[in-house]
């Protein structure tokens, strides 16, 4: 195989197709030319294949070296990439390749992310299968698309004809780390209706801001405030001092991010800023000393206006009172695995228009919590008169008390490395959520080679992981 910036690198086949993947453009929702790359591949290589009209991939592989008869075991990685680049980059990621290249220790792409996260998956599986003179029992590859955008592919993949229920996910970027559970999840969004009226009286405008923020699922154990929950009850400490009629109000960017900042403007006849002052500085205290938030500031300012068109001293009570009902944060620890947070919710995005909406996405690694957080949060709209809908739901990849794979792995890695991996759980959605409700019984286990700021033009792959996760893996293929 003829490799360009990446020859001489071992593994000489995998980093051979990673550099042929990485001259394709395959952006999520971009997956055609992969896709058919990767059907090229099969044709090629005399391996029967599916390929749907999603553009999802499914390879299959003949047994080899005397292990034919085993049970088949599934690799599985997605095959589209989130693409990034600098400012300055000239590349088009929707019609050129990827400027390629390495300095020996790690591999990276000039001005764009790079794409390990997961092109180096289906590397690693073409490698595989290409090479008959490597032990492996039956394989069946599932390469999905849009995995990047919300597990599209995992979720539309017709999985009727695989007989395996043992598979290794290879979209994780640590190595060493067995990852064993994730967490499904939903999204969910109270949409409360509002009454508007002229409103007369000095307007103050209300800032939360210099929250750490984070992702809704990683950092939501972190102790970090919620600017959407902070304004609610900075608005509540006003509110009993004087009736409040809002004018505007906005929080938050994406449901699956903790909100950083949040800022209300609303009439407060009757109350001078100074008393206002006062609880904004009592709060930003209490916040400060109450998380891990030491640059989180709460304020108010006079705005140059008399009134406007606002809510209701009712509508404006409704708001609030919601938003300090509204649960968040962590709710439950996992019994099996210490330090795990079991499921939570983050009220991410709030926004007063036409009507009041309130979107927080729900996280568990148990589906019948996530279910039940779901029926509370159902529950709390139809007492506040608002309406609920759901969307994006995705299940729990749950956690496997016992695991032959987990075990085989486990004792392939102290056999090979003499030290124990690290078997974990994130917080956090993966595409084996959606493969072990389509397969039932599936035992599966998500590893990969260490990686670097992905998602990012940082993004790097580290060159002597990639090789030991290789020979890890073809060891674990064996021992099966």
């Amino acid at each position: 195989m003829e490799t360009k910036r990446l020859a001489g690198l071992e593994p000489a086949a995998v980093f051979g197709y990673f550099e042929e993947i990485c001259a394709i453009p395959h952006g999520s929702r971009n997956t055609k030319m992969i896709s058919d790359y990767l059907v090229d591949f099969a044709k090629k290589n005399g391996l029967r294949y599916i390929q749907d009209a999603d553009n999802n991939v499914i390879l299959f592989g003949e047994g080899t070296c005397g292990l034919e008869n085993r049970p088949p075991v599934i690799l599985q990685g997605h095959m589209d990439m989130v693409c990034e680049k600098d400012a300055d980059c000239p590349i088009d990621m929707a019609t050129e390749g990827l400027d390629v290249t390495h300095d020996g220790n790690v591999v990276f792409a000039k001005g764009t992310t790079l794409g390990a996260d997961n092109g180096i998956a289906v590397a690693l599986a073409m490698a595989i299968l290409a090479d008959k003179t490597i032990p492996q029992p039956p394989l069946e590859v599932i390469i999905t698309v849009d995995e990047e955008i919300g597990l599209l592919g995992a979720a539309s993949v017709d999985l009727s004809e695989l007989k395996g229920r043992t598979m290794i996910n290879l979209d994780s970027e640590g190595e060493g780390i067995f990852t064993v559970s994730c967490a499904g999840g939903c999204t969910a969004t109270l949409s409360l209706p509002v009454e508007r009226r002229a409103v007369y009286g000095p307007c103050i405008r209300l800032v939360v801001d210099g929250l750490q923020g984070g992702h809704s699922g990683a950092d939501i154990h972190r102790n970090r405030g919620n600017a959407n929950k902070i304004m609610g009850e900075f608005m509540s400490r006003i509110q009993k001092l004087m009736p409040l009629c809002l004018t505007s109000l906005a929080g938050g960017a994406k449901d699956n991010a903790i909100p950083r900042s949040c800022q209300a403007t609303l009439v407060a006849m009757g109350i001078h800023l100074e008393r206002i002052n006062t609880i904004a500085e009592e709060l930003q205290a209490e916040i400060r000393e109450t998380y891990n938030e030491p640059e989180a500031t709460v304020q108010a300012f006079d705005v140059d206006a008399l009134g406007g068109n606002g809510l209701t001293t009712e509508s404006t009570a409704k708001i609030i009172e919601l938003l300090c009902a509204a649960p968040n944060s962590v709710q439950s620890w996992s019994q099996d695995i210490e330090g795990l947070v079991q499921t939570s919710l983050n009220l991410g995005v709030i926004k007063l228009g036409e009507r009041f909406n309130a979107t927080l996405s729900v996280r568990s690694s148990v589906n019948t919590e996530k279910l039940e957080l779901l029926a509370q949060l159902k529950q709390l709209a139809e007492m506040f008169g608002a309406s609920y809908v759901e969307n994006g739901d995705y299940p729990a990849w749950e956690f496997k008390k016992e695991s032959h794979l987990r075990d085989v792995m486990v004792d392939t890695y102290k056999a090979m490395f003499q030290k124990e991996p690290k078997v974990e759980a994130i917080h956090a959605g993966l595409e084996c959520g959606l493969f072990s409700e389509k397969l039932p019984g599936l035992d599966c286990v998500s590893i990969g080679p260490q990686m670097h700021d992905i998602h990012t033009s940082r993004e790097r792959l580290e060159i002597a992981s990639t090789e030991r996760t290789w020979k890890f893996l073809l060891e674990v293929l064996k021992n099966l």
